[in-house]
């Protein structure tokens, strides 16, 4: 194939024609010399009569040129242009293919996975031995080639990670020796290391690169502000578009439940931030915001207590005289507390029923409801005690709400009475919540109470004097703790609430949260256990018993395999590594000039051909006419004939037709499913099988018995026999007539369902970046469809017959249907919300479910799908979409209805 700018050729020699037009153009023009003018009388003779037969004396100039156009357009025709040509490099030697494998290629990864066994399968056939090499989780030494079909059998275990690769890579060390080519599949993300990666790979050999242009979206970490948290979302580009950013957590139930939603609009800009407003009760349940539809660590954000706005309960034995208030023992309290905790002050009995996370007791000596205070602790919550003379005065010897045995009267430092100076604290023990808080010099203990020497006396110490006297200590009371402070929470026994110190070690112990990030500085000195997980595609993951990590890493360190992003805690704090680093901005991954781009990031080749071929074809047509306009003949009856031979030719409007009474009868004797032909006979098969084995499995395991699925005819069929219409998306779809669309929208109106399935892996989903994503567009338009959003986890549809919380086909992706009214709420102690009145008209996708459903004639599944017993479990759950997709358009709401609450939730708690 010859280039020629973006146009290519796949028979060049054919354009030396072009060389022939300029002596064409002559030769037409060239005429007889001009005759001898003699004067004859009788010529006067003809005078008045007219000559039917017209002899031009030149041809015309502009006839000239559509002649010439004719020729320059059937040259050009049959030298086979394309626009955008994909070039085809015949193979030879050694195959490299590199794989970003970060979090940003999780969102079409199915795609990378198709593209991969493609170029395996190619490598195979042609021999050529093949390396395969994963940037986010590289190998300690260059891969040696092996044969394709090897690494072809190795796929299923190649996953997207949560982080990206380093920015550490070596490519002396990565890349093997020796000339080959690379197939480079771009995550689409600009890094420091891919510049010098690159031209390292490109003095190998040749360097292909296949890269998605849907910008990469991510979310970073949310952010106090007052009482809203604020979440940045980021583009790898400027879009414009509205995202929805979902918050969940945990119902009154303990079920995972979708807590609030927040659209973010980019208007053609690579950056916006999402606001939730929310009361403290339903904020502090939220455990992950993530972008709705998108499935990718980078599209969750996980939140841990610095997002969590506690509720704290401050009770004293008094209150403070008018005018003494910094002499209150809440006062210090109340200071440190204000502006990360919401503050409950009452009586103990009033405090209790309201629910605080944490209690904190001011120099209070017996506690009258001691029972009940110690169920509280008990079942997790954090009570906190601080001493003073009451506490001081009374027996404590029997009392379960103090960690230590007490001695009786306090002791004194530096007073009157006593000999020596006031007491320093000593430094933290590594094994204390308050490791790495450094000790101000200016803080002293001047009278405390002292504690019982006892065997536990200092496993339950966690902060000392410096002659190692306890002075706050801990332990355990079934889910909960119990801490007592040895001082007052005021000034009078210590200047510890004064200091900076007071407030640091009230974060330590979960009192309170920090609005800020944790710097390394905050975090030194403890060490944070790996709770849970995130994997690439954004699922929590429970991790098994893992070493435990630096709190200064934790601050401090990007995402990597030493440490994924996830949940990591401590006895008294859980702290979130998310996917973006703070800091980090997405740019679009930028090539050198001359590296071929495959993929959805490169245009899309176009034949020309047919253009060029059809544009000389109606020159000639022109040209005839013009020829008989000039030479006369285009009159009277003539003219007539030309005008009726036109008039036949033109396409004659469809006659209205019906559908016929057998095949009427057919369809409504039954439930009979239909889909929508492409004009592709091998996808109209495909669609056949799939809908046959949809109907088989609803035959063996529900009491509906379905008809064998019809090919549905939009302009002669009534669609209102048919339950259920699959409509496969293809690039060339026909588009039905404006009477098939009112019978669609009538359809539609009248509680009909339509099944639309782009079997693109929903790459569509972000602003239709593929062909058939914009041919549905098209499509769709002249139909009445209600707004649509992604399907929550609520909806009638995941519960109709199956407990579904995913919807998958031969692909794994997100599916839209009818928005819930605006004013859906959910019912209190209820899992789920009563969402719309009837069945969702229609249901987006593109999970390619026929080819999941799709059976041959002996009932055995036509396709493959994933590998091994991952694979064969998520045809699994295909199938139960269809029952419930089924189940969904002839019960409609049935499942939404409170009387079968008990039952559901029987269930969903199995």
């Amino acid at each position: 194939m010859t280039m020629l700018g973006p146009l290519g050729f796949t028979a060049p020699w054919l354009l030396l024609g072009l060389v022939a037009l300029p002596l064409l153009w002559w030769l037409l023009r060239a005429t007889p010399p001009a005759p001898i003018r003699r004067r004859f009388p009788g010529v006067a003779l003809l005078l008045g009569l007219a000559d039917e037969m017209v002899q031009a004396e030149r041809t015309p100039w502009w006839l000239l040129a559509l002649r010439m156009l004719v020729l320059a357009a059937a040259i050009l025709g049959f030298a086979g242009p394309i626009l955008h040509p994909e070039p085809v490099v015949p193979g030879r030697g050694p195959l490299l293919i590199v794989e970003d494998g970060s979090w940003a290629s999780a969102a079409d990864w199915p795609r990378r996975i198709e593209r991969l066994t493609r170029a395996l399968t190619e490598a195979s056939a042609a021999g050529r031995p093949v390396a395969l090499i994963s940037l986010a989780d590289p190998p300690p030494a260059a891969p040696p080639f092996t044969e394709a079909a090897d690494l072809i059998d190795t796929l299923p275990g190649v996953q997207p990670k949560p982080w990206e690769p380093s920015i550490d890579l070596d490519p002396a060390k990565l890349l093997p020796a020796g000339r080959y080519d690379t197939l480079w599949l771009s995550d689409g993300l600009d890094r420091a290391s891919r510049a010098p990666l690159v031209k390292a790979v490109q003095a190998h050999g040749t360097l292909k690169v296949w890269q998605p242009a849907v910008p990469v979206l991510a979310l970073g970490s949310a952010s106090v502000d007052g009482t809203k948290l604020k979440l940045p979302l980021s583009a790898s580009a400027p879009v414009s578009r509205t995202f929805e950013i979902a918050a969940l957590g945990a119902d009154p139930s303990g079920l995972e439940r979708e807590l609030a939603r927040q659209p973010v609009t980019l208007k053609d800009a690579a950056q916006a931030e999402a606001i939730f407003d929310l009361p403290p009760e339903l904020r502090n349940r939220i455990t992950r915001f993530e972008i709705a539809g998108l499935r990718s660590a980078g599209a969750v954000s996980l939140t841990d207590d610095a997002q969590k706005r506690r509720k704290v309960a401050l009770i004293s034995a008094s209150s403070a005289r008018e005018g003494l208030e910094l002499l209150a023992p809440t006062h210090y309290l109340h200071q440190a507390l204000a502006p990360s905790a919401d503050l409950v002050e009452a009586t103990l009995a009033d405090a209790l029923p309201v629910k605080p996370d944490v209690i904190i007791l001011a120099d209070v000596g017996e506690v009258a409801e001691r029972t009940e205070l110690q169920d509280w602790v008990e079942k997790g919550g954090m009570l906190i005690r601080f001493a003073g003379p009451r506490l001081a005065a009374v027996d404590t010897s029997a009392d379960p709400l103090l960690p230590v045995r007490l001695r009786q009267g306090g002791r004194s430092i530096g007073g009157t009475m006593s000999w020596g100076e006031p007491r320093k604290l000593a430094p933290f023990a590594e094994t204390s919540p308050f490791a790495g808080l450094t000790v101000p010099d200016e803080v002293t203990v001047r009278e405390q109470v002292l504690a019982e020497p006892d065997p536990d006396l200092g496993a339950r110490t966690i902060a000392a004097l410096a002659d190692g006297t306890p002075l706050v200590t801990r332990k355990t009371m079934g889910q909960g703790a119990v801490v007592l402070f040895h001082v007052t929470a005021n000034a009078e026994w210590s200047n510890l609430p004064l200091s900076g110190l007071f407030p640091q070690m009230l974060e330590r112990l979960s009192v309170s949260a920090r609005p800020a990030a944790p710097t390394a500085e905050d975090l030194a000195g403890q060490t944070f256990t790996p709770l849970k997980r995130l994997d690439g595609f954004g699922l929590l993951i429970a991790t098994e018993a893992e070493a435990g990590v630096k709190g200064e890493d934790l601050a401090e360190g990007p995402p990597g395999p030493d440490l994924p992003p996830g949940l990591y805690g401590t006895e008294d704090q859980v702290l979130a590594l998310n996917t973006l680093p703070r800091g980090r901005q997405l740019a679009p991954a930028l090539w050198p000039a001359g590296v071929a781009i495959e993929g959805e990031a490169a245009p899309k080749q176009m034949p020309l051909a047919g253009f060029a071929l059809a544009a000389a074809l109606v020159a000639l047509l022109l040209d005839i006419l013009a020829t008989l306009a000039l030479s006369g003949r285009l009159r009277g009856p003539r003219a007539a004939a030309v005008i009726a031979l036109a008039v036949a030719l033109m396409p004659s409007p469809p006659q209205a037709e019906t559908m016929s009474e057998a095949r009427a009868i057919e369809a409504a004797s039954n439930v009979v499913f239909a889909y929508v032909p492409t004009g592709d006979g091998a996808i109209d098969q495909v669609s056949m099988a799939g809908l046959r084995g949809l109907s088989q499995t609803l035959t063996r395991r529900t009491t509906v018995e379905p008809s064998e699925p019809m090919q549905l005819d939009l302009e002669t069929d009534d669609l209102a026999l048919f339950t259920l219409i699959y409509w496969p998306v293809t690039e060339t779809s026909p588009t039905p007539s404006p009477a098939a669309y009112v019978k669609l929208n009538r359809y539609l109106r009248g509680g009909g369902m339509i099944l639309f399935d782009t079997r693109d892996a929903d790459l569509a989903g972000m602003g239709a970046a593929t062909e058939t994503g914009r041919r549905l567009q098209a499509l769709a338009a002249p139909l009445d469809i209600p707004p649509l959003e992604p399907l929550p986890r609520d909806h009638v549809l995941t519960r109709s017959f199956y407990l579904l919380q995913t919807m998958p086909g031969r692909y794994d992706g997100p599916i839209w249907v009818e928005a819930a009214p605006a004013d859906a709420e959910q019912a209190e102690g209820m899992p789920f919300r009563n969402l719309n009145d009837g069945v969702t008209p229609v249901v987006i996708g593109g999970n390619d479910w026929a080819s999941a459903w799709a059976v041959d004639d002996v009932g055995q599944p036509m396709f493959p799908i994933g590998r091994g017993q991952a694979g064969e479990r998520q045809r699994e759950i295909a199938d139960r979409f269809g029952v419930n997709l089924v189940m969904h358009v002839l019960t409609g709401n049935y499942k939404s209805d409170q009387v079968h609450v008990p039952a559901l939730l029987e269930r969903l708690g199995q």
